[in-house]
This record gives C-alpha cells, structure tokens and sequence, in this order.
C-alpha cells in the first residue's frame, strides 16, 4: 500500500508559488504605473526632481555663467569715459539747458567760474582719440576725463564737426583700453544693444534694450542725420556714450533722447560708428570735415507747388533760395527751379540733395540737371566748401 507525504501536497487547481509570485509582481507593477500617470497628469512638478536631475544644473553651476550681457560690459565698459567741460560766460538760459537735457547731457551750474557740461565718450585707439558729442565739449575752456579705473586727465580738443554733432578728443595716457568699432550696417530692427555712459553724473551705468529703428532723420538735432533709435535707457549725462552690441562692439555715440520730464521714455538716438569713424578720421586728419556746397535753399514738392510753379508731374527738390555769389547762383541757378539731379544721381528729397551736394569734393565741377517750368536745362558749377553751422540753418 502506497502512502503520500500531506506536506508536499496542494490543493487541486490552486496556483504554483512561482505563479504566485509573478502575480504579486503583476499587480504591484500595475499599481505603480497607474500611480505615476495619475501624478504625472494631476501633479507633474512633483516629477521632476526625479525626471530632470541635477547635472544640468551641476553643469550651470561648475561653468559660473548666467544669462545676460556681463561679457559684453566687461569688455565695453573700461573703455567708456566721463567728460566734465568747464565752460565760460553766464548760467544756462532755461532754453539752452532744455536742450542740453534733450541731448543727453547734464549742465552743472554751481561751478564757481561758469556752468560746467557732464557727458561721457568712447576710447576707440592706443593713442588716446576719444569720441564724443559736439555739444558735451563745445567751447570748453578745460575738458577733464575720468576713466573707469580711476585715473584722470585733461584733454586735449582735436576738432568738433557741429553738422553731425560729434567732436574728437586725445588723451595721454599708458595702458588704455580700447573698445573696438563694430558693423552698424549690418543692425537690424530688434538686435540687442547695450548703453554705457554716466547718467546724472552718478557714475558708470549700463542699461539694456533693442534697436527700435534705423536711418531716422528730420529729428532736428543736427543737420546730417541718420540715427539708431533704441529703447535702451539713456539719460542726461549719457551724451557721448556708447551704444554697443552683445560682442561689446561700438555700434552708435549716444547723441539725443526724446523726454518731456529730462529722464529716459524709451525713445533714445545713436550715430552710427559708420558716420563716426569717417568724421573721426577727417578730424583727426586735417582738423575739420570737408563737405561740398552749392548755396541754395530748398522746400519739398507738393501738388501746390506743381500747381504755383506750371509745373509738370515729376519729382525733384524745388529750389526756394539762391545765396548771393555762391556756386548756384554764378552758374545760373534760379529760385522756382527743380533739382532733379546733382552729378548723376537723382534728388528727390531735400535730405538727398544735401546729402549729395555734401559727399562732392570742394572744388571740383558738378553737373545739376533742372526743371524750369517747361523746359529742362543742364548747369555745370564749381561746388564751394561748406561753412561751418551758425545758430540759424546753413543752406545746402
């Protein structure tokens, strides 16, 4: 008779412990994945320390860097300079210091000997040549320079250009730092910009924006314009600053802000480094910046005058003016003729003729073709040199 050990027996249809066991598995991993999508939907952040882990932020932390433009300053900034220019005769009228404050300066007049103007300019070579606006320095009788290290100097005045509101300065010293001059050409609308200058005389300040426009003109600040505008804070004291890139290249000099309180509104205009690099190099080179002249006054053509004038359609710079013995009026130049062209190229704005008229070289001969009433007729002049700006508009 055969007998069977109860202990090794199990009850019939009843689950192996190998089975057992792959359910309990089974289950508790279905529990845990129904668990984490029901978090992972209702409670995500609760993930993320286990999702996203520390080496990125390890990595942040081991390389020291942080979003921003702290490159760009570092490398900009040391060439930025504050500029105090004593000046003689009496206190600001409330009109000059508006407009002082209009372009970015900041005029101090508790000096003892006369008000004296803060603004701030840009090292742009080994030999000490600093570029700032006109209106920081004009008619100083003493410039002092602070640069950012500390040191401090007086300056010597290379010469100013008031048509484009900029002047050239040297200083001697060792070891200067230089910033270098960037591509204002190729800005577009929206890149970001950084504004180093000395606002209030507070100081050494950078301020961050973008480039709100490009070319504005017409503004009324200086007689060749063709501005960077930017939202980037600039403020009294700023004039002659730099306006820079995130390379911490010169882009602009800051020249002007629009304010009605004297204080930043997001509206600020920069040269260009184009137009001041080729002004810096005629200052530098023969003291003053050569430009052409024809001597004539000039206003826009609008149906009214077509009308006036018997004029046909076309589209030109009515000629409102002639000086007395200029080139315009020896060649043969009459008021109610219509430019049309100046040495080839083509005028149809005011702007465009004096820029045109401007680029010619003093003494040389020019071609002007003209509308006068029927008839067009062509004029050869000998262009003049153009005299400096007085307090009342320079014809073109």
């Amino acid at each position: 008779m055969s007998t069977s050990s109860s202990s090794s027996s199990q009850p019939a249809g009843a689950p192996s412990p190998l089975r057992r066991s792959w359910l309990i598995f089974s289950q508790a991993t279905t529990v845990a994945l129904a668990g984490y999508f029901v978090v992972a939907t209702l409670k995500p952040q609760w993930l993320q320390g286990s999702l996203h882990p520390a080496p990125s932020l390890q990595q942040g932390a081991s390389s020291g860097k942080r979003p921003g433009y702290a490159e760009a300053a570092r490398l900009a900034a040391p060439a930025v300079v504050s500029i105090s220019a004593s000046k003689p005769g009496q206190p600001l009228s409330e009109e000059e210091e508006a407009w002082l404050r209009y372009h970015g300066g900041s005029p101090d007049e508790d000096e003892p000997d006369g008000p004296r103007g803060t603004g701030s300019g840009v090292i742009v070579s080994p030999e000490g040549y600093v570029l700032t606006n006109n209106h920081v320095v004009e008619n100083a009788t003493e410039i002092l320079i602070q640069l950012s290290d500390g040191r401090e100097t007086t300056a010597e005045l290379i010469g100013t250009d008031p048509d484009t509101d900029l002047a050239v300065l040297r200083i001697r010293l060792p070891n200067l730092p230089v910033m270098r001059l960037g591509e204002a050409d190729s800005l577009q609308v929206g890149d970001a910009v950084l504004a180093i200058g000395n606002p209030f005389n507070v100081g050494q300040t950078v301020t961050s924006g973008i480039v709100s426009a490009l070319g504005r003109k017409q503004l009324g600040l200086s007689t060749f314009e063709n501005f960077i505008q930017t939202d980037a804070a600039i403020n009294p004291g700023n004039s002659g600053g730099a306006l820079v890139d995130t390379q911490g290249q010169l882009l602009g000099i800051n020249t002007a802000i629009y304010s009605r309180s004297g204080g930043s509104m997001g509206i600020g205009f920069a040269i260009p480094v184009s137009l001041a690099r080729e002004v810096m190099e005629a200052l530098i080179k023969q003291g003053q910046v050569l430009r052409g002249w024809v001597g004539v006054q000039t206003r826009e053509i609008t149906p009214e005058v077509l009308e006036a004038f018997h004029l046909p359609q076309l589209r030109g710079v009515m000629v409102s003016g002639v000086i007395l013995k200029g080139p315009a009026e020896q060649a043969g130049i009459k008021p109610g003729d219509v430019v049309l062209s100046v040495a080839g190229k083509t005028v149809q704005s005011p702007n465009e003729l004096l820029t045109t008229v401007a680029a010619l070289t003093p003494g040389s001969q020019a071609r002007l073709e003209v509308q006068r009433g029927a008839e067009r007729k062509a004029f050869v002049l000998k262009v003049g040199q153009r005299p400096r700006p007085k307090a009342e508009d320079n014809p073109n």
